[in-house]
C-alpha cells in the first residue's frame, strides 16, 4: 500500500512538472521608423492572446516551451509572425506599417512590401546602434507573407 502511494505521488508530480514547463520571453516592438509601438497584441497558436506591449513597446510573456511561433498584431501594421530559436528569450521586432495602395496590382504591392521587409535586419541593427534594442541580431526567423498566394 505504501509503495502504491509513493508511485502515484511520483507520477502526479512528474506529470505536473511536464505540463507546467514554460519560458519567459521579453522584448520590445518598434515600427520601421524606429518609433515604439504601444498595445501591440501578442498571440500564440493563431488564436490565444498572451499579452500586449506597454506604452514604450516593452513586453514580457510566459509561453509553454512547445510554442515556436509568436505573432504580433496591431491596427495599421502588417502582422509579424516569428519562429523562435531554442534559446531565444529576448525578442526585439521591427514591424512594417501597413499602407494604402491605390491603382496598382497586388503583385506590385507585394513587391513594394517585400522591399521594405528586406530592410528589416538593417533597421534592427540601426535600432541596436541607437540604444533602442539590446541585441544587434534577431534570434528568430521572420518570413515574408505576401498578400497574393500562388495557386
Amino acid at each position: 500500500m505504501r509503495r502504491l502511494f509513493i508511485i502515484c505521488t511520483v507520477l502526479c508530480i512528474s506529470t505536473n512538472i511536464l505540463y507546467a514547463q514554460s519560458k519567459t520571453i521579453k522584448g520590445r516592438i518598434v515600427d520601421d521608423h524606429l518609433e515604439t509601438l504601444a498595445y501591440v497584441s501578442i498571440v500564440i497558436n493563431d488564436t490565444v492572446k498572451v499579452g500586449k506591449t506597454d506604452l514604450n513597446g516593452f513586453f514580457q510573456i510566459d509561453v509553454p516551451i512547445s510554442v515556436k511561433k509568436i505573432s504580433f498584431e496591431s491596427v495599421g501594421l502588417d502582422k509579424a509572425t516569428i519562429k523562435l530559436a531554442d534559446k531565444c528569450n529576448e525578442v526585439e521586432v521591427v514591424m512594417m506599417l501597413r499602407g494604402t495602395y491605390d491603382f496598382i496590382t497586388i503583385k506590385r504591392v507585394d513587391n513594394l512590401r517585400r522591399k521594405t521587409f528586406m530592410k528589416l535586419p538593417k533597421l534592427h541593427k540601426e535600432a541596436f546602434e541607437k540604444g533602442i534594442f539590446k541585441t544587434d541580431k534577431a534570434c528568430y526567423v521572420q518570413e515574408f507573407t505576401p498578400y497574393s498566394k500562388k495557386i
